[in-house]
């Protein structure tokens, strides 16, 4: 959970103006004194993650997309060895969406199919 910015700035005025301590404001406010020290060097909210990915890199998954297309998230992560949401994440990032398919999926028949392409 984010603490909000008037928050924030309530704690880092009481420590500035020498009302407080470190120690007496993360016991006064109960937030750790990791966060504190946090606050104190860049009281701004990220909205963002500097962390590039590490376990699903885009080109690799830009090759197995070329090469198998109509893949079912769960085959893509069986092949990555990581989990279908991993793989949802890192296609939305590259601003891929599964397309629906109005015929049949893999384990139908033709036969057996009652929509028509």
């Amino acid at each position: 959970m984010t603490y909000s910015a008037d928050f924030r700035a309530q704690v880092i005025k009481s420590i500035k103006q020498k009302d407080m301590s470190i120690r007496q404001a993360c016991t006064f406010y109960n937030i750790s004194k990791t966060t504190l020290q946090r606050w104190l060097n860049n009281s701004s909210i990220k909205q963002t993650r500097d962390k590039p990915p590490s376990k699903i890199h885009d080109d690799l998954l830009l090759k197995d997309i070329e090469q198998y297309p109509d893949d079912y998230l769960y085959e893509r992560a069986q092949r990555f060895n990581c989990s279908k949401t991993g793989i949802y994440t890192a296609l939305k990032r590259l601003g891929i969406s599964q397309k629906k398919d109005l015929g049949t999926s893999k384990s139908v028949s033709d036969k057996k199919s009652s929509v028509s392409e």
